[in-house]
């Protein structure tokens, strides 16, 4: 089933989940959220239930990449006419862009402020990626617990915005950063590896999947666990990191950040009852939505943001999509469109303005406003956000 009235599916993405539907241990169906579009293997946007199996190119190489966003006591009126000194406050509280070791980034700034995880957190991510890495020893390589705290590159972002009540908001996306990468990477392989010993006719080779009860799934479901754990850390990490920075930066007056917040996966997979029966749900690129349980849905850089509270639509496997979604590749987008084209999107933020961005511009993403549209029966808009401050990875 499909929510993609009045939005773009390109016929790749069409292609790529009917192929992911044929698979013999689908359950009941895939759903499509309004944001899909071609992805490596499966479709983002896209919610694939199974039995008895898992695909992990579907669950993809940012493992738990997600959301985390919190309501402050500031309002509209308490933040200083010009956002740049509060842009750089959040820019030094968080590494972004390609980081050294959790430290210096490309761009020359510092972790400023001291990563604030919980001893007991700190020491059970590390026995985990121990646990890994003792079973798969070329796993234990570059950035791992200590890169929690970094926001990392690509679609990563941190932003400040008002609500439709002048509320001021934080918020930001990312994941399990290079360590994530690297299990997603080696589990995709083992997959294929798997399927071509079986003989296996593949639709795609980037369908290869794990069968429960072989040794690499039950290895699989403990690295993505783990990754998906991590990455929730490593928002909340970040989130402590620049409220802090926050109260120290120029015309910010003290304000507190406990009122309301939400933490959401949206590249993930997890055990869920559906249509009655016990399965793994992989959401690529999209929100779980049940009944009640709130969520983020962001729009591209200088477009809307929502905050949404879950329908609990059956049919799409409690879930929504997890942002405006690609119109175009990166590559399409930065030979289309120049940086005055950027800057005149951007007007009314304060970001980056340069070349290093095109490819993140808001027209490279589908009108978040049609794709809210389009799954009004799987959410519910709470509040609406727009941005004032956006920081890139």
């Amino acid at each position: 089933m499909a929510w993609v009235r009045g939005v773009a599916l390109e016929e790749s993405a069409r292609a790529q989940l009917v192929k992911a539907a044929r698979m013999p241990f689908i359950h009941h169906h895939v759903a499509v959220m309004p944001d899909v579009h071609a992805g490596i293997g499966a479709t983002v946007g896209s919610v694939i239930p199974t039995v008895g199996a898992i695909i992990p190119a579907a669950v993809g190489v940012d493992i738990g990449c997600g959301m985390v966003a919190v309501r402050t006591s500031l309002s509209a009126s308490d933040l200083p006419e010009n956002l740049s000194a509060v842009r750089t406050a959040i820019e030094r509280s968080v590494p972004h862009g390609r980081t050294d070791n959790g430290g210096r980034n490309d761009r020359g700034g510092w972790n400023d402020l001291p990563v604030r995880v919980s001893n007991m957190w700190r020491e059970h991510l590390e026995q985990g990626y121990l646990a890994i890495c003792t079973k798969f020893p070329r796993l234990d390589r570059g950035n791992s617990v200590n890169h929690l705290g970094t926001l990392g590159t690509g679609n990563h972002f941190i932003e400040l915005c008002i609500d439709e009540a002048q509320q001021v908001w934080l918020m930001l996306h990312s994941g399990s950063r290079g360590v994530g990468n690297r299990f997603g990477e080696f589990f995709i392989s083992l997959a294929k590896d798997d399927c071509r010993k079986a003989g296996l006719d593949l639709p795609d080779q980037d369908l290869a999947y794990l069968s429960e009860g072989t040794s690499h799934f039950e290895d699989y479901i403990q690295a993505v666990d783990w990754a998906q754990m991590y990455a929730r850390i490593n928002r909340q990490c970040m989130l402590e990191n620049i409220l802090s920075a926050l109260a120290k930066a120029p015309g910010i007056k003290p304000f507190t950040s406990t009122i309301e917040a939400v933490n959401c996966h949206h590249n993930y997979v997890s055990r869920e009852l559906h249509f009655g029966v016990d399965c793994f749900v992989t959401r690529k690129g999209a929100v779980r939505a049940q009944f009640g349980e709130m969520g983020i849905i962001p729009g591209s850089m200088g477009a809307r943001s929502f905050i949404v509270r879950g329908k609990g639509n059956a049919d799409s496997f409690n879930s929504c999509s997890h942002g405006a979604g690609r119109i175009m590749s990166r590559t399409a987008a930065k030979k289309k469109f120049t940086v005055e084209d950027h800057i005149k999107a951007t007007a009314h933020v304060e970001c980056r303005k340069d070349s290093g961005v095109i490819d993140e511009t808001p027209m490279a993403y589908k009108d978040i406003d049609a794709v809210m549209k389009a799954q009004r029966d799987l959410v519910e808009i709470v509040h609406t956000l727009s941005q004032v401050v956006c920081v890139k990875g």
